[in-house]
This record gives C-alpha cells, sequence and structure tokens, in this order.
C-alpha cells in the first residue's frame, strides 16, 4: 500500500509529538502545524491525502480551518478531533464537509482506522477524477460522439452490460473506438474505483505476453532479475481490457480461459497460484468465428469472451455524424495549438463528407490534427484536408489510356507536367461551363472553394 501524506494541525506541541510518532509507526507520512494559518500554507505547498485538526485553537479555529481548507480543495479530507462536550461543534463540522469527527478521549485504533479510511476514501476519489476527466473531456457519452442509430444502440448496450461481470467482446475495423467503448463500460460499472488495465495482444510476442499478462517469478527466465506482477494482478477488483485478442498465441489462450473460469493463474516461473477477480473486456478486428474455424482460437475461450458482443460501425456506415466528430476534434485542437479562432468551411466538411476513411475516426482525426496545424489564418479549408488513406489502387482508368511521353518531353519534371495538365484541365471546364464556378467545380469533381483556390494559384482570371 502507497504512503499516505497527512497533516496535523494543534496547538499543543507535545500532542503534535505523539500523533505524529503513533502515525509514523503505522506507515503515515506526517507533517505538522501549530496552527490554522501554517496548516492552510502546507495544504498549498504539499501533496496531502489527509488533514486532521484539533477544534480548539486560538486565533483560527478548526472549524474555520476546515472551510478553508475546502475552499483550496473540495475533496482532500478533513479528520475534526472535538472535546466529549462539544457534540454540537462535531455537528457544525460535519455540515460544512468534515470527512468524520473523533471525539476525545479516542483509542489509537479508532484513530487509525478513521484516518485510513478517509486517506482510501480520498485515493479512490482521484483515480476516479483522473479517469472520469480523461472520459469526460473526450465528451459525449464517455467520449464517445455521435447520434447516428448504430451508435445510439452501443450506448444503451454500454448502459445495460457496464453495471454486471459480463465479459464483452467489442467488434470493429481499426480506429473505430474500440478502447473508449471499454473504458464507458468500466466507468459506468460498480468497478469504476478500481483500475482499468489495457493490453495490446498484437504488440507483444507469445512470451513477452504471457509475463506482461500474468507476471514473472525472480529469476523464471535470463533477464527476470525481480518478481514483477502482471497486468492481471494489476487489474484485481478492476477491469483488464484485451486489445487485439484474436493475436494471442493457442498456448497463452488456455491460460486465459482458466482465469474467466476459475479466476486463478500461476506467475510465470512460478507455482503459487493467485487468485484474481477481474472483469475482461476484448477487442478484434478479426472475425473470431473465422479464426475458431481455422483451428487458430480456442472455441470454448471464444465463448466465454464473447457473452455480449458490442459491434461498432465504420465511419462510412455514420456519415451523418461527419460534422459533430469534426466539429468536436476543431474543438479539441483549439485547445490544444492554442488557435482559439480555429474553424473548419463548409467546403472542407463537405469534402470529409466524401473520402472513404479506411482507418475510421482515428484517421479523421488525425487528418483534422494536420489541417489545423497546416491551415492559414486558422480556417481548416478543403485543401487542407489530407487524409492518410492512399489513393485506391487502380482507382482511376486513365493510366492505362494515353500514353503521357506523346504529350510531353522525355525530360519533362513531374511539378511541370502536373501544372500544365491541372492549368488545362481547369481552364477547359471553365469555358465548358461559360464560367459558371460551382458546375465548373462539379464537372471536375472538386470543391468551388478548392476550384477558387486553383484559380488563383494559376492566375485565372473570373472571365475572358
Amino acid at each position: 500500500m502507497s504512503m499516505h501524506s497527512i497533516l496535523i494541525v494543534d496547538d499543543e506541541p507535545n500532542y503534535l509529538v505523539v500523533l505524529s510518532e503513533l502515525l509514523k509507526d503505522e506507515g503515515f507520512e506526517v507533517f505538522t502545524a501549530a496552527d490554522g494559518p501554517a496548516g492552510l500554507k502546507l495544504v498549498e505547498d504539499v501533496d496531502l491525502d489527509l488533514v486532521v485538526t484539533d477544534m480548539q485553537m486560538p486565533g483560527m479555529n478548526g472549524l474555520e480551518l476546515l472551510e478553508k481548507v475546502k475552499e483550496k480543495n473540495r475533496d482532500l479530507p478533513v479528520v475534526v478531533i472535538t472535546a466529549f462536550a462539544e457534540v454540537d461543534k462535531a455537528v457544525q463540522a460535519m455540515q460544512a464537509g468534515a470527512f468524520s469527527y473523533l471525539a476525545k478521549p479516542f483509542s489509537n485504533d479508532e484513530l487509525i482506522i478513521t484516518l485510513r479510511k478517509a486517506a482510501q476514501h480520498y485515493s479512490l476519489l482521484r483515480e476516479n477524477t483522473r479517469l472520469r476527466s480523461e472520459i469526460k473531456g473526450k465528451s459525449g457519452f464517455a467520449g464517445m460522439v455521435g447520434k447516428n442509430p448504430r451508435m445510439l444502440q452501443v450506448y444503451q448496450l454500454i448502459e445495460k452490460v457496464a453495471p454486471t461481470h459480463a465479459s464483452v467482446l467489442i467488434t470493429g475495423e481499426s480506429g473505430t473506438g474500440k478502447e473508449l467503448v471499454a473504458k464507458a463500460i468500466h466507468v459506468n460499472s460498480p468497478r469504476e474505483s478500481r483500475p482499468f488495465i489495457a493490453v495490446n495482444c498484437a504488440a507483444l510476442s507469445g512470451s513477452l505476453l504471457e509475463s506482461e499478462l500474468f507476471g514473472h517469478e525472480k529469476g523464471a527466465f535470463t533477464g527476470a532479475v525481480a518478481m514483477r506482477k502482471g497486468r492481471f494482478e494489476l487489474a484485481d477488483s478492476g477491469t483488464i481490457f484485451l486489445d487485439e485478442v484474436g493475436e494471442i498465441p493457442l498456448a497463452l489462450q488456455s491460460k486465459l480461459l482458466r482465469i474467466l473460469q476459475e479466476k486463478t493463474f500461476e506467475r510465470v516461473g512460478g507455482g503459487k497460484t493467485i487468485e484474481v477477480d477481474v472483469r475482461i473486456i476484448s477487442a478484434t478486428n478479426k472475425d473470431l468465428r473465422e479464426e475458431v474455424a481455422a483451428g487458430r482460437f480456442r472455441e470454448d475461450l471464444f465463448y466465454r469472451l464473447n457473452v455480449i458482443p458490442i459491434s461498432l460501425p465504420p465511419l462510412r456506415e455514420r456519415m451523418d455524424d461527419m460534422r459533430l466528430l469534426a466539429e468536436y476534434f476543431v474543438q479539441k485542437y483549439r485547445r490544444e495549438l492554442r488557435k482559439p479562432d480555429l474553424k473548419i468551411s463548409s467546403d472542407a466538411l463537405k469534402l470529409l463528407m466524401k473520402l472513404p476513411w479506411e482507418g475510421n475516426i482515428r484517421e479523421l482525426e488525425n487528418t483534422i490534427e494536420r489541417a489545423a496545424i497546416l491551415c492559414s489564418n486558422d480556417i481548416i479549408e478543403a485543401d487542407d484536408v489530407h487524409p492518410d488513406t492512399p489513393y485506391p489502387e487502380d482507382a482511376s482508368p486513365l493510366g492505362a489510356e494515353f500514353d503521357l511521353r506523346l504529350m510531353f518531353p522525355e525530360n519533362a519534371g513531374l511539378n511541370d507536367v502536373l501544372y500544365a495538365i491541372e492549368k488545362k484541365m481547369l481552364t477547359q471546364a471553365l469555358v465548358d461551363t461559360d464560367y459558371v464556378q460551382a458546375r465548373a467545380a462539379e464537372k471536375l469533381g472538386i470543391t468551388k472553394s478548392l476550384l477558387q483556390y486553383k484559380m488563383k494559384k494559376y492566375r485565372i482570371k473570373k472571365r475572358r
């Protein structure tokens, strides 16, 4: 258990010495102050887990100190010590937000149990706040943005399964947000205050993955210089998220099955059986049924993991969410890049709607981040949007139809050729449509703003 930092505020020097010795023996890190103002200074300077204050002190009394501590950090627990006769003061302290009070005389055990409870309460609050802000910071339902009917079904499933212990298997292409779903399930479950541990099973080879998941004893293999706990132990009483679970080698699958069935395992190189209580959420972009049919994935393990399946739609099937998602990422990079005026033009949005998005939401986010960095005047235009997806092979039947060597000299550079073709096509389209820009752009298959940008680039006049 980690060492909790505790501040004791009391105007009796003897009492401070006695209490701080007692608490140091109990493994607390102890800070002391002889009056309220000195105590407040320490609340600002030290990352405390807990404050203990006497009620009766000259100058600033315990109640005033409590109120001032709460102004600085609402969550920091304060335990108030009162004399036996001051029941009304104790009530006032509780109303003002004290974690609890102790009336003198109290036993050491009573004190230590109360303080441990308070410190634990605070560390859970902190862990929660961290996870919550991480997830709520991503806005929407646990960081998932969108109102597409298939996404609404996903949200409903999350709400239904989160409170249970059931294993969940999340399927979907790469970049659809599988880890966000796993976190949302964890944060909305009774395990919310316990750890959420993610492991990417594709990133580690068999033996490394085994010691990563199950830990190893000292000397279990060359380089195992110390006992190391695996991810399952770290996730005890919480949730483990196994990403790319289809990549787990067959030899390890039986060990995983045993954890699901018996909640026990051994560390690599160890004989001691370890018990854990862990909820397993897994994710895959493979079709596990096919893997089972091919003999690469155990059927019994598949059924154990797939108690509740959640399938995430690819971005191209939820284009009605594009505006929301784009706005969400623009807002994110407005903050991160400190560009308070960052906007996205409607032409850029229209272009986003037309792209294939093979990398899904992750690709969309990368695309918008890149555009946000490269755009001028803090406005993302269609021209700033360069997605990651390579141009589909053989997307254009033109390649076979004309011989470049007949059109351009042997030593022509790429830029010159592109320049010449682009300028010629733009001018031709404008002439054909009688210089109506919207129609010329449509004919060329580009946005009007991109056409205008290119007209400027090639100094093509609006009308001859």
